[in-house]
């Protein structure tokens, strides 16, 4: 046996030694870098620590600095009160709250479950805020989708019970902050009852019982499965999810989905059972309206509401914000309108069929002092002042300021005979039997308003530059909202509906409402300035603050017949002049019934079938501006003898007739025990008017009579002495030419007919009998005009 003794190491195990001497010798200098990268790290941690503590003293900091304040008056929102003109007296009030407080017990699971499974689905095992839905609704609001607010319940109720409506992150802070604090003093339950028992539903509903009864008509308690699902989504936004507007409902139906999905996921419902509610929305049975809107109060308080969103305010701030709200409504004027109608319109038509809008704005302010709108709100919710119609030859008016605009004057003449034809054969015609009445070849723009004649004021509109397209501009200068929604020209409502720029704007077949038609004829009244017509004056916010007034807004009437504020003047008054002759001779002679100065233009429109379907007298003092409007039905439906049968021999039917004769009931009760004031004194404008050489003609003389009808009897409108016929400041006029005496009839003298109410298709006849047929020939098929 050898002495050499083998090693117990196994073999290669010298290598390795060798290796890992060779690695660690190797890896020496990396070991003196770790000492700096574990000082940095370490700095970068005690950095991050001090952060977090100092986010932490100062979250320590607002928390114990942020107290729970008082609650919100008895955890609910106030009534809005709304109130006439002086303040004081009581219009109405929006959303009397019958708030029946119901304890949590009383709530059906599937209510509790819906709210919770949409509103927040942690809210059971959150701490009042849920980090995680914040950032999950921040990233949503960033995608573009629809907005988030990222509350959970908690933060909901304390920002109505504590808080307000607010939009700043100071606020947010305060509520997060509350939300944690609030979790010490209430338990999830109560946090939940109080919620339910608090939230908006829409609807004029705070809390689950009162959204119950209003949209159900039911306790919360018997609500099932659908319903419970329904009104879980319509308190996130009752406005957008509004189960009573056609758009909204369709969103509705939408988001109601989404509940039951929530309510699957949360496994308060099986998928089978979400499957079969979601087939339908739950049946709403027809809004009910509160009583206190009954009469014409609740359309009064409808335009109040709606301008108020104008403004910006929300359903929840109208509703419950304890607004206290100061309209442009006086009782005087509202008591006229309903008792002036009340007067006048025909017994035994019921206002179901008979429609009557009627409206009353002040000049130089815009304010609708009162109005009239129909049926009782209870029984229809149309408001015809509102609504309008077709307005006739009321709307001639805007094409004789037009004109005067132009450069013509008063004494300029138009063709007055009947038919008047365009070159593409459209015919225009007069009022009377066969072809209509003829005036002669060159009537003055006074009489052709006193007389309304079709044919002149066609001849009129296409004597000027661009016409039709000018008239528009200037109607809607003067207070006629375009059709479509404008800042500029605003109205009530904010269009107007068939205004459009054609040949036949002039004989007004554009439907307007009584309001705005009161507002434009305003601004003849006030010498050409026109005001914004509005129903909303003061806003007081619950603390007592000016939220919004009128008065303080520095919103000043605008010069709107001419740029230049003198020449917008001195063409109201030449066309308020042609108005009062209007009143005073033609076929507003029934307005005279008020015992003062007055001005106005009567007019009467035609349906497709050409019967006359509705009728107007639209008229002004320097006061008082006011708009009155028969329709039936639909507001197309002809107006006949059965519903507006003749009055003192003449043809009802006619603005001249019911229209005018309101007019002057509802003004007399307006106007009693005021100031009696003059209209300014004409003004004469005369410029250079497009054509003006060929302008120049002899004061008109009416024709002998024609075997085949008799002739009008109307004398030439007779001039001012001080302003002659013919126009020397334009060009030298020869000597003038004797004015020849008319043909005597050779037949007894018939006494002189009653001035004509005179549209495209229905003028009034001269009485005692009226025409058998007052329509005029119908126009080619493809172009119809209405007057």
């Amino acid at each position: 046996m050898s002495g050499k003794r083998r090693s117990d190491a196994p073999a290669g195990s010298s290598t390795r030694r060798r290796a890992a001497t060779s690695k660690s010798a190797t890896s020496s200098p990396s070991r003196g870098r770790h000492p700096r990268l574990r000082r940095v790290v370490t700095w970068l941690s005690l950095l991050g620590v001090l952060g977090l503590l100092l986010l932490a003293g100062a979250a320590f900091v607002i928390y114990r600095s942020v107290n729970l304040p008082a609650a919100n008056a008895e955890f609910e929102t106030e009534t809005s009160f709304i109130y006439y003109a002086d303040g004081e007296a009581e219009l109405g009030e929006f959303a009397i709250q019958n708030r029946e407080r119901i304890p949590l017990a009383d709530m059906p699971q599937t209510m509790k479950d819906a709210v919770v499974a949409i509103e927040n689905p942690t809210f059971w095992t959150d701490k009042g805020v849920d980090p995680k839905g914040i950032l999950r609704a921040a990233f949503s609001n960033a995608q573009g989708n629809e907005v988030q607010g990222g509350s959970t319940i908690t933060q909901q109720y304390i920002k109505v019970l504590y808080l307000n409506q607010e939009r700043s992150y100071t606020r947010k802070i305060k509520e997060a902050v509350l939300s944690l604090k609030i979790q010490q003093q209430l338990s999830k339950n109560e946090i939940l009852d109080g919620y339910l028992n608090t939230i908006y539903f829409g609807n004029g509903s705070y809390g689950v019982q009162a959204a119950a009864k209003s949209y159900f008509q039911k306790p919360a308690a018997e609500l099932d499965l659908r319903e419970s699902a329904a009104l879980a989504a319509v308190l996130n936004n009752p406005s957008l999810f509004d189960p009573y507007e056609k758009e909204s409902k369709k969103r509705l139906r939408d988001r109601f989905r989404i509940v039951l999905g929530e309510m699957v996921e949360q496994e308060n419902v099986t998928a089978a059972e979400a499957d079969q509610a979601s087939k339908r929305l739950p049946k709403f049975p027809e809004a009910t309206v509160s009583s206190a809107y009954g009469g014409q109060k609740g359309h009064a308080l409808k335009l109040v509401k709606d301008e108020l969103r104008a403004l910006g305010y929300t359903d929840a701030e109208i509703d419950g914000g304890g607004l206290r709200v100061t309209t442009t409504f006086t009782e005087k004027a509202m008591t006229a309108a309903e008792a002036g109608v009340a007067e006048v319109r025909p017994e035994g038509r019921t206002d179901e069929e008979l429609h009557i809008g009627v409206a009353t704005v002040e000049p130089g302010t815009g304010k609708l002092l009162g109005f009239f709108g129909g049926q009782d709100y209870l029984a229809s919710q149309i408001n015809w002042a509102e609504a309008g119609g077709m307005v006739g030859s009321t709307f001639k008016p805007f094409s004789l300021a037009t004109a005067l605009e132009q450069g013509f004057a008063l004494s300029d003449t138009f063709e007055g005979n009947s038919p008047y034809e365009f070159p593409d054969g459209l015919s225009v015609r007069n009022e009377g039997e066969g072809d209509g009445n003829d005036y002669g070849s060159a009537v003055s723009a006074t009489t052709a308003m006193q007389e309304s004649i079709n044919t002149a004021f066609v001849d009129m509109s296409a004597a000027m530059d661009d016409g039709p397209t000018k008239i528009l501009q200037t109607a809607q200068k003067m207070g006629v909202p375009p059709p479509q929604a404008s800042k500029k020209y605003p109205g009530i409502p904010a269009t107007s509906r068939d205004l459009e720029a054609d040949a036949l704007i002039t004989l007004g077949k554009a439907r307007i409402s009584p309001i705005n038609m009161a507002n434009a004829f305003a601004t003849i009244a006030d010498e050409g300035r026109r005001s914004e017509v509005h129903v909303v004056e003061k806003v007081v916010s619950q603390d007592g603050k000016h939220d919004y007034d009128r008065s303080a807004q520095d919103i000043e009437a605008v010069p709107a017949m001419a740029k230049d504020p003198q020449t917008s003047e001195d063409i109201a008054a030449d066309v308020s002049y042609a108005l009062q002759r209007t009143v005073e001779d033609g076929t507003g002679r029934n307005a005279t019934a008020i015992g003062r100065p007055a001005a106005g233009k009567t007019g009467t429109a035609t349906n497709d079938k050409d019967e006359v379907s509705s009728s107007w007298f639209v008229g002004y003092t320097p006061q008082l501006a006011t708009a009155v409007m028969y329709v039936r039905g639909d507001g197309d439906d002809q107006l006949d003898e059965d519903w507006l049968p003749s009055y003192e021999g003449a043809a009802g039917y006619f603005g001249s007739n019911y229209p005018t004769r309101t007019w002057a009931a509802v003004m007399q009760a307006d106007l009693e025990g005021t100031e009696e004031i003059e209209f300014p004194e004409p003004a004469y404008v005369d410029g250079e008017a497009p054509g003006d050489e060929d302008r120049d003609a002899p004061v008109y003389v009416p024709p002998a009579p024609q075997p085949t009808r008799a002739p009008p009897t109307r004398q030439p409108d007779p001039e001012p002495t001080q302003k002659p016929t013919q126009k020397p400041t334009k060009k030298p006029q020869p000597d003038p030419v004797p004015v020849p005496e008319p043909i005597p009839v050779p037949t007894p003298e018939p006494p002189p007919p009653a001035p004509t109410d005179c549209s495209l298709f229905a003028c009034d006849p001269p009485p005692p009998p009226p025409p058998q047929d007052p329509s005029p020939a119908t126009p080619p098929p493809a172009r119809r005009a209405v007057g």
